[in-house]
């Protein structure tokens, strides 16, 4: 049985809980921050289960945390600031780690890459573990091949509640598509439109939508004289990630070195 120590009860932990629990795991632990009102709480409970008897416990505990409880597997839907500092405390221990979490700036995401390999352990590292949007993610390799003329833009769309913006998963889009194509995403993306100015060559359009409960939905359009292809994935529950999250669990457990979820299903 694996042993699983949650780091981040949100939206996206509560239905990983679920979701890990059905696959049969142990979850020994969850950690949320230190002024959540989730703390001393109990876990399944938060996560409309019955209750589990694991009570979400500080992150400020971390250290004592994962000495007590000797977990296989993290997993980690917390903020990239967060993310970075828990990984220190999770790979000195040899505990691998499957990392959900968004919204890295270069710096935090090069921290969290060297952790990882300075005590030689193993992680799942994606913005977006749906089954699905890796197989989107595929198909967007193939088209930006086919369509490389084509003007390119991406629209994503999620709830009011989502902090960073655009999605890792629209990032994560635009850099397959600026690779395929040979280009520096630093140069070519544009964030949003606005003023008088026609669209320049080679740009890669990037915009992002946050209204009411969307749970994710991801847009790429290529577009020319007469026509576009529009590919879109649509995730309709967060159990569409979280099943991800358990194969990225059961892949990771015995592994070393960095991987991503197309390694997970075998895509690359």
């Amino acid at each position: 049985m694996i042993k699983i120590t949650i780091l981040g009860l949100g939206r996206m932990g509560k239905e990983v809980l679920r979701q890990c629990i059905a696959e049969g795991f142990k979850i020994v632990s969850v950690i949320e921050a230190p002024k959540s009102p989730l703390l001393g709480k109990d876990a399944g409970t938060l996560a409309g289960m019955e209750p589990l008897g694991i009570w979400v416990t500080n992150s400020e505990d971390l250290s004592e945390t994962l000495d007590e409880d000797k977990p296989d597997v993290t997993i980690d839907f917390t903020n990239a600031h967060a993310c970075v500092e828990n990984s220190k405390l999770v790979c000195e221990r040899g505990i691998n780690m499957v990392i959900g979490t968004t919204g890295f700036i270069e710096s935090e995401m090069k921290e969290l890459r060297e952790n990882i390999e300075k005590y030689k352990t193993g992680a799942v590292i994606s913005p977006n573990m749906s089954i699905g949007v890796n197989v989107f993610w595929e198909i967007v390799r193939r088209a930006s091949e086919l369509l490389k003329d084509y003007d390119i833009e991406i629209v994503e769309a999620h709830h009011r509640f989502k902090k960073d913006a655009p999605s890792g998963t629209a990032l994560k889009t635009a850099e397959i598509i600026s690779e395929k194509l040979g280009r520096d995403l630093k140069d070519t993306a544009i964030y949003g439109r606005r003023g008088m100015r026609e669209r320049n060559p080679g740009e890669i359009g990037i915009h992002a939508i946050r209204a009411g409960d969307i749970v994710g939905e991801h847009t790429v359009i290529f577009g020319t004289l007469g026509e576009r292809v529009e590919i879109i994935h649509r995730a309709h529950s967060r159990a569409a990630f979280a099943k991800g999250v358990v194969e990225a669990v059961k892949f990771i457990k015995d592994k070393r070195g960095i991987y991503g979820m197309d390694d997970v299903l075998g895509l690359r």
